[in-house]
Formats: structure tokens, C-alpha cells, sequence
């Protein structure tokens, strides 16, 4: 990560720096330097519903125009369409205003390329060199001019549809999909029913504070409950920006971002158009692991964070990755994550199939998983403790093979995630509190 940059971006509560007018403005100011030096006169950019929105919208276009960059605004619009879009306008890239799953008082700013993939680490450096040099403003007649994109969400639901087979119909099935009061709330209830779904709305009726509060992919209940009041055949779940997606199955039984990946590669198996292997997450369920081994589908994991499965999927050039919170990719239909596209494949798979959610994760069994989060103290390292891997070794060795143990730091608070997985959830709880015991007493 860089000074200011993170893994998606830059993050964080709203009125705190960097999310306050003036940082943003001079973040437009210096990305706007960045690009211009390459000839690239045009961004596009897109926000979620969040109140902030509006606020951190007016700074990024006046740091563009000081810069002699056009911005073109594309109104609430999901992190995944902005991605497509900067790419079909051929736009120097992509600016999202979004904290994601955060709630409604954190905000934060990221970026696409012109081929719809996050930055590189090269540019982000410009921009972050930019940003420690003294603001200027070119001459007048250069400034950057502003202006909207009014058929913007009409294109990208014409896009997503077009990832589901023509064949098909989505007639059969009553859908309930929860857009978590975001981006998503006036896309992803027309791409269903214009596929020809009887769908039922919830999380769509954003007013700038209630994004991801109680609903969306982050909070699962109210999706659950609905799915059983309306005897739905499946529940969609997207979060505030739309690039995740978690699926309840007709019974209120959640179906993580793991099964998802399971059951599209299982149909990508069927098809015959399976590229490669899997890429996973090192939080990916072992149970994954084992069912992808059975299918012979090779498997391998990244660092926490769709960009590290992204750089994964892209150098193996394999096309289907994923994370258990639900960032789901499909490389054959999008250059990033996207839930409603992801949502649209496992709907597909069911209609061709004929099956159930619950059925088409037919080969798969998750394995018990116990995640502790212990708080440390900053300027220790309980994972250098002698104590701390002398545990985690007498654990693996109990396991025998069949489970693991993962420890890994917080990239944002000063804890430690103690995480084993294994065939039994009692044994697994118990290993699990004896290491993050280990853990505690360092502090």
C-alpha cells in the first residue's frame, strides 16, 4: 500500500482526513496531473448513495477542471458498472465515490483504468507524488468542463443482461433481492425483471444515511425472513457499491461467496468453457479447496482483497475467483467483481439446470470454521512469539492434514485474526481459543 492509497483505494470516515473537501480536491487535482501527462483528457465518475456523495462529487470535479480535465458524471451508478463504462467510453478512467459494505458516515474514492481494471501501483505513485506538490490551475481556457451521462444505467443493465443466455428465461422463479439501500437499487430489480423474474424488492429505497444499515450483503436477516414470507425460490444480497453478492436459498440457508465460485465452476465444468483454475483467498473455506480437487479443477489462494485474486487470476490467466464475503469474479464476462453479473450466472445455471440454490452446491460440504479477533497491543508482534507458533504448530499437527490454522493481522486495527478450520466445529472452537489464549497473553 502506499502513502495514501490502500488496497481499494482511499478509505475513510467522512470529515476525517483524507475524506474531506480539500484532500479530495487536490486527490482530482492530482490524478488530473497524472492522466493529463499521458494525454488523457476525460474521466467519468460515479458514486454511491451515500449523503456524502454529493460533497466529495463537487470537490473531485473541481480539482479535474484546475487540472484541464473533462469529468463526466454518471449519477449513482455500482462500482462494477463504472468499471464497464470507463471502458465502452473510452474514458482515461473511472472514479468511484464509495466506502462499500462501510455504513453511511465513511466514504472513500477509487479508481479504474481505461480498460476497466483498478490503477496500476505505477500511477497511484504518480498521483500520490502530485499530491505532495503545491496545488496550481491551468489558464482559463483550459479548465476542464463538466457535464452527464443521462442514459448511463440503461447501459449498464443492457450489459448485464447480456451475460445471461438468450435461450433462457427467469420466468419460473420469484426473486427477492435486497440492493442494501445503495448503488444498486434502481439496476439490479430491472436486470431481473427484464430477464423475466417475479421480483420482490427490498434495500431500495436509499435517503443518503440507511446504506448497508440492517440489509444488503453484510446483514443477512431481513433477506432471510423475506425469502421464507414470499416462498421465493432465492435471495440476492448486493452491498452498497454492487460488487458483492451473498445468495439465501429458498429455506433462508445462506450461500457464501465460496459456494458461489463452487457452483460456477461446476457449470463452467459442464459447459465446457472452464479457463484454468480457481483463485481463492487464504480465508477461503478449506471445503472449497477439497470439492474443486474432486472436479481435478486446480486451486490457489491470494492475500485477502479482490485486487490480489484480480493479479492472481490475471497471471495464471485463469477466469473464475472469488472471496467468501462475496466478491465474486468471472473474467469471461467482466474485467472486475460485479454481484449482479455473478447473481446472473448462478440464476442461469439454476434455469438450465433445473435445480434448487441449494442443489447446485450439490458436491460441497464447508468445513467448520472458528474466527477469533484478538485485540494486541501496537508495537508488539504476538506472531513472532515463540509461544504463539509453538500452539499453532501443536494445532496443525492435531489436524493432521485435515484442516489449518491461519493467523494474520488486521490491516486496519490492531488485531490479530485467529482463524482454524477443520472436520469437527467443537475441535475447531477449541483450537482455535487455545491459540488466541497464546495470542492474549502477550499483551
Amino acid at each position: 500500500m502506499g502513502k495514501y492509497f490502500g488496497t481499494d483505494g482511499i478509505r475513510g470516515r467522512v470529515g476525517d482526513r483524507p475524506i474531506t473537501p480539500d484532500f479530495v480536491l487536490k486527490l482530482g487535482w492530482a490524478a488530473g496531473k497524472a492522466l493529463a501527462a499521458e494525454g488523457n483528457t476525460r474521466v467519468l465518475i460515479g458514486k454511491d448513495t451515500r449523503v456524502s456523495g454529493y460533497m466529495l462529487e463537487s470537490a473531485l470535479e473541481a480539482g479535474f477542471s484546475a487540472a484541464g480535465v473533462n469529468v463526466e458524471f454518471l449519477g449513482p451508478m455500482p462500482t462494477p458498472a463504472v468499471a464497464y463504462l470507463t471502458r465502452t467510453f473510452r474514458a482515461a478512467a473511472g472514479i468511484v465515490i464509495s466506502a462499500s459494505h462501510n455504513p453511511y458516515y465513511d466514504n472513500g474514492i477509487k479508481f479504474f483504468s481505461d480498460s476497466g481494471h483498478k490503477l496500476s501501483e505505477n500511477l497511484e505513485s504518480q498521483i500520490e507524488a502530485f499530491l505532495d506538490q503545491e496545488l496550481d490551475c491551468v489558464s482559463s481556457e483550459q479548465l476542464g468542463r463538466a457535464s452527464r451521462i443521462d442514459d448511463a444505467a440503461g447501459r449498464y443493465i443492457e450489459f448485464c443482461k447480456s451475460a445471461f443466455p438468450s435461450e433462457l428465461s427467469l420466468s419460473k422463479l420469484k426473486i427477492v433481492v435486497d440492493c442494501a439501500h445503495g448503488a444498486t437499487y434502481h439496476i439490479a430489480p430491472n436486470v431481473l425483471r427484464e430477464l423475466g423474474a417475479n421480483v420482490v424488492e427490498i434495500g431500495c429505497e436509499p435517503n443518503g444515511l440507511n446504506i448497508n444499515a440492517g440489509c444488503g450483503a453484510t446483514d443477512l436477516v431481513a433477506l432471510q425472513k423475506k425469502v421464507r414470507e414470499e416462498k421465493a425460490a432465492i435471495g440476492i444480497a448486493l452491498d452498497g457499491d454492487g460488487d458483492r453478492l451473498m445468495i439465501v436459498d429458498a429455506d433462508g440457508v445462506v450461500v457464501d461467496g465460496d459456494e458461489i465460485v463452487y457452483a460456477l465452476v461446476r457449470q463452467a465444468i459442464k459447459d465446457g468453457t472452464l479457463e484454468g483454475g480457481v483463485v481463492g483467498t487464504v480465508m477461503s473455506n478449506m471445503g472449497m479447496e477439497v470439492a474443486l480437487a474432486k472436479l481435478n479443477v486446480p486451486f490457489m489462494r491470494a492475500k485477502v482483497g479482490d485486487r490480489y485474486v484480480m493479479e492472481a487470476l490475471r497471471s495464471k490467466r485463469w477466469s473464475i475467483g472469488g472471496e467468501s464475503s462475496g466478491h465474486i469474479i468471472n473474467l469471461k464476462y467482466h474485467s472486475t467483481g460485479d454481484g449482479i453479473i455473478a447473481a446472473i450466472q448462478f440464476l442461469s445455471a439454476m434455469v438450465r439446470e433445473g435445480c434448487s440454490a441449494r442443489e447446485m452446491l450439490t458436491g460441497m460440504r464447508k468445513f467448520p470454521q472458528s474466527l477469533i479477533n484478538v485485540r494486541f497491543t501496537p508495537g508488539t508482534d504476538p506472531l513472532a512469539s515463540d509461544n504463539v507458533k509453538s500452539a499453532v504448530s501443536e494445532v496443525e499437527r492435531a489436524l493432521g492434514g485435515e484442516g489449518r490454522v491461519l493467523l494474520r493481522k488486521s490491516g486496519t486495527e490492531p488485531l490479530i485474526r485467529v482463524m482454524v478450520e477443520g472436520k469437527d466445529a467443537a475441535t475447531v472452537k477449541a483450537y482455535a481459543q487455545q491459540i488466541a489464549g497464546e495470542v492474549s497473553a502477550i499483551n
